[in-house]
């Protein structure tokens, strides 16, 4: 975010940027760190999702899967625990296409 910025002529602080992310964080947005190595924020609008993240082009999709769930509480259960939260990140590139 600094160095979009910066290269945009803005004159703005790293120290802000950070003081910004952080307000925003107490906000309400949460900071996922996938990765890739960015940074993505998004606003929680207190209904759970996964993500997908494509390692060629860095797209993030929100996904949601029952079945996911369950498979996951199970999995908890079975070992002699509660399932109270998760997250689930997926990183994904295009598929190939088969030949033939």
């Amino acid at each position: 975010m600094y160095r979009t910025l910066a290269d945009a002529g803005e004159d703005v602080g790293i120290a802000t940027v950070y003081r910004v992310l952080t307000q925003f964080e107490a906000a309400g947005l949460e900071k996922h760190a996938f990765d890739d190595g960015a940074a993505r924020y998004e606003i929680n609008r207190g209904d759970h999702h996964d993500h997908m993240v494509c390692m060629v082009s860095g797209e993030v999709t929100e996904f949601r899967s029952d079945e996911i769930e369950r498979i996951q509480r199970a999995i908890a259960a079975d070992a002699g625990y509660e399932l109270i939260g998760h997250s689930l990140v997926l990183y994904v590139r295009p598929a190939r296409k088969k030949t033939g």
